[in-house]
């Protein structure tokens, strides 16, 4: 009999995938996809496959900790709920906040917004989906009345046409991107148009790319509303039912199109293409919410769809994706700081003073909180004096994160909960409280098309960590309110939310599942994937197709939108305009996913993508150090260049932190200018300055155990065998010996040392028992050895590893490029060549490459086309 089964979801993007976990027999996972969840059909991405990896004990916090010190629960809770007591006694309420996280499940972003907002009596509850989708629901609910998304999974599928714009699905949310392509394929005839300023791997199934500038996407939709205009495309009939259609053609027909940096061959395209198609879907993301000017692009997307009754109907809307595995959740429960619970509307007397008599509460906070941004500055000045941070590292994160980390370090006091206290943001708590993480936890998530599914607990919970639902529920009834928080297990919350959905569904809004309100323990545990709304009358569907919106008129409202740039514009000191986003493999921080050796070798090094003309400008070639200044912060970056991005733009990816980079540290090169109507930052049209970095030795090391590099740019990840790290310092050190002594603590161990003085590189090997422990090259420039085959000598006996190169009888895999099956470019090349291979599915069939969740495909093209005669190069298209 094999082990058992536990269904449950992914804990990485909105997708929500559901998996099928099972013990692996040495405390781990095995984790497949469920071939029966709505959302995946069983497909996984890569980070999703390799999620076994990353359960390990490893940095995992296991008890308490107070100014460092271990403290068991009872003194850690008696000091939380005493710091609280006495801000709010001496300060009010709004001297206290909490930060938390789309990493929570819903039971507890639920427990945490009742504590705020109607028991302590602040709005000052916010999360880091403050910094993904907040534009998007601002959009929401200027044009329906709430933040509904109006469509599904499924229409993706159904369309003729999909235009993504700001997104690069197939990094971000692979597995949409894999039902995609699987429709494509299908049907021949659907097109596909990517908007984005960069040439991303989502281009890989582009009919039409639009490189739009950065800033341009109200004038791109602008252009678009004038065309359906002045095309007959309105919907008369549909136009019955929706405020403001004068108003905003108005405003779109005076839109200067140069905004958009497209020539007019290829606007006229895409209007064309989108007009004469009915079956549209427009899948938004990031690239269009993290602007100062988010929620005019959302709605000027959403003005499109109105205008045209293109939505609410199977294959047709515009749909919001998603960045966290319960943003959506998080949404539902109120967790912005402007909002409550079940999408009632925290400034209408009205849904408080219902809210308020559901939960028997003393008050309810009746304006908004401090949004994420204004927060954090609001911790800076002093006028929060008792900060709780649940799962997120804001220290990282946030944009100007340098000023984020100071404030967080000087405010009276920090508790942060988390699976592990080594993070930028848990260095600097007073408080550190162990939390359960993902498998071992339980409650419901919800993903981007509505999709409530459980996540479900299959590991024990390590040394002292506890579900977050109890600690928020234990801090309440320390603060005395000891009946509202008398909760027994995540089951008894989601009903009690559940029944609240009904006092909204009573409001007349979207947001309903009082279906599920009477929940058995039972029937919770074995609750299936189910879309809301979940009443006794509907389950599921789309909204909006019947002209009915939760407006006060029960009208949509379209607006009238005007084109606005950046708010901070590029100049002769800063000519760049920087975008900041994800990279296949890794996830927000890496406080996950860098536990994973495969997700690691794919991009085991921060990078700034940056255009060959402009590298040239400036001296910098292939591989070269550079750094990276803004008005708020610097970076040290290495160098790819590339024509993925415009002359003029660089991009780097925000996953690394000081743990794993510090000098790569992205965030803090974006200043905190937000949207004026959602409060999210603008984090991809930062401006910067970029520069050759000239360091005095840059050295490539790999060993056994983690170890800190002393350098003013160093960057870590883990391999299979241990651990690798990039280092460059601006002086040698004086004593080669001591110094990697000092990083490797090899004192007691052989060392192995060949040097070269003439060409001014150094090389040593640590061996400890015979085999080798460290290895470290270090020359004036960056050093040419076998990064990937050096990475699996640790732990071996190694005889030749001061080569740097592997000998004929053990070929270098070359760096990772499918993280699923750990498939490396110089094995890929070889079969190309050795095997003739002449397309992606010939790969696939040779090596498995690109075979499981599809993300590399792209890549392996790239790859072919370089290589390739003419011929095989369009037998890869």
């Amino acid at each position: 009999m094999g082990a058992p089964v536990t269904r449950s979801t992914c804990a990485y993007c909105g997708v929500g995938c559901g998996v099928l976990l099972s013990p692996d027999g040495q405390g781990g996972l095995s984790v497949k996809g469920d071939p029966a969840h709505p959302a995946n059909f069983g497909r996984l991405c890569s980070k999703g496959t390799q999620l076994g990896e990353t359960v390990g004990m490893e940095d995992r916090l296991l008890q308490p900790m107070l100014q460092g010190a271990p403290v068991g629960w009872d003194a850690a809770m008696a000091t939380l709920a005493e710091k609280f007591r006495a801000a709010i006694r001496d300060h009010g309420p709004d001297s206290v906040a909490l930060y938390v996280s789309g990493q929570l499940l819903t039971e507890d972003y639920y427990i945490a917004n009742k504590l705020m907002k109607g028991f302590i009596g602040s709005a000052n509850i916010d999360t880091n989906s403050r910094l993904c989708m907040a534009s998007s629901v601002a959009g929401h609910k200027r044009a329906f009345g709430t933040d509904t998304v109006p469509g599904t999974y499924e229409d993706l599928e159904q369309a003729d046409l999909v235009v993504l714009t700001g997104s690069n699905l197939a990094w971000c949310h692979p597995v949409l991107y894999q039902r995609l392509i699987a429709a494509k394929k299908a049907r021949p005839q659907m097109r596909v148009v990517v908007i984005d300023p960069r040439r991303t791997a989502t281009c890989d199934i582009a009919d039409l790319h639009l490189a739009v500038k950065p800033g341009g996407d109200v004038a791109l939709f602008n252009g678009l509303l004038a065309q359906i205009h002045e095309q007959g495309a309105a919907d008369a009939a549909y136009l019955s039912r929706i405020e403001g259609y004068d108003a905003a053609v108005c405003a779109a027909s005076t839109t200067d199109l140069t905004a958009t940096g497209l020539d007019a061959a290829d606007l006229r395209a895409f209007y064309d293409l989108w007009v004469r198609t009915e079956k549209v879907v427009t899948v938004y993301s990031q690239g269009v919410n993290q602007s100062s000017s988010g929620s005019d692009k959302v709605n000027a997307i959403l003005n499109c769809h109105l205008a045209t009754g293109r939505i609410g109907r199977p294959g047709m809307g515009p749909f919001s994706v998603t960045g966290q595995p319960n943003a959506m959740g998080g949404r539902e429960v109120g967790g912005l700081a402007n909002m409550l619970a079940c999408h009632m509307d925290l400034e209408n007397a009205d849904h408080r003073n219902a809210v308020r008599s559901f939960w028997d509460a003393p008050t309810i906070a009746d304006r908004a909180g401090l949004k994420a941004v204004d927060l954090f500055r609001a911790v800076g000045e002093g006028r929060i004096k008792a900060l709780w941070i649940l799962h997120t590292n804001p220290a990282v994160s946030m944009p100007d994160a340098d000023a984020v980390r100071d404030a967080i370090g000087a405010c009276d006091f920090v508790a942060v909960s988390d699976i592990t206290g080594a993070t930028d943001t848990a260095r600097l708590a007073d408080l550190l409280l162990p939390a359960t993480g993902w498998a071992e936890k339980s409650g419901t998530v919800t993903n981007s098309d509505r999709t409530i599914s459980r996540q479900r607990a299959l590991l024990p919970a390590p040394g002292e960590a506890r579900p977050d639902w109890w600690q928020i529920c234990e801090l309440g009834r320390r603060l005395g309110w000891s009946r509202a928080f008398d909760f027994d297990g995540p089951a008894e919350i989601f009903r009690e939310y559940a029944a609240l959905s009904g006092i909204a569904g009573g409001f007349g809004l979207d947001f309903d599942i009082s279906g599920l309100a009477g929940l058995t323990d039972a029937a919770y545990d074995a609750l299936e994937p189910i879309r809301w709304p979940v009443t006794d009358g509907r389950q599921g569907g789309r909204f909006f197709g019947d002209g009915r919106f939760f407006t006060p008129s029960g009208k949509g409202r379209m607006l009238p939108l005007h084109q606005r740039g950046p708010a901070v514009e590029v100049s002769e000191t800063f000519p760049f305009r920087l975008n900041t986003g994800r990279i296949r493999d890794q996830w927000h921080t890496m406080t996950r996913t860098a536990r994973s050796a495969r997700l690691s070798a794919h991009l085991p090094e921060p990078f700034l993508e940056i255009h060959p003309e402009d590298a040239a400008a400036r001296g910098i070639a292939p591989a070269d150090l550079v750094e990276v200044t803004s008005p708020t912060g610097r970076a040290i970056l290495r160098a790819l260049l590339t024509d993925r991005v415009q002359p003029g733009e660089v991009f780097a990816p925000m996953h690394w932190t000081g743990e794993t980079a510090p000098s790569a540290r992205i965030d803090t090169l974006v200043a905190a200018v937000v949207d004026p109507v959602s409060g999210q930052p603008e984090s991809k049209a930062a401006v910067a300055q970029v520069a050759r970095w000239q360091g005095g030795f840059y050295a490539f090391a790999v060993a056994s155990d983690r170890f800190t590099p002393d350098a003013a740019y160093w960057a870590q990840a883990k391999t299979g065998q241990g651990w690798r790290a990039e280092i460059a310092d601006h002086h040698c050190p004086e004593d080669w010996g001591r110094y990697l002594c000092g990083m490797f603590d090899c004192a007691e161990d052989e060392m192995q040392v060949v040097t070269d003085p003439a060409r001014g590189s150094y090389r040593a090997a640590v061996i400890r028992d015979g085999r080798l422990q460290a290895a470290f090259f270090a020359a004036p420039e960056p050093v040419a050895v076998m990064r990937d085959y050096l990475a699996g000598l640790p732990g071996t006996e190694a005889p030749t590893a001061l080569s740097g190169r592997a000998g004929a009888d053990r070929p270098d895999p070359g760096p990772v490029l499918c993280s699923c099956f750990g498939i490396g470019v110089n094995t890929i090349l070889t079969a190309i060549e050795s095997d003739g291979l002449m397309s992606v599915e010939a790969i696939g069939a040779a090596l498995g490459a690109g075979t499981n969740c599809g993300s590399c495909r792209p890549e392996l093209a790239d790859l072919l086309a370089r290589v390739a005669p003419p011929a095989r190069a369009e037998a890869a298209e």
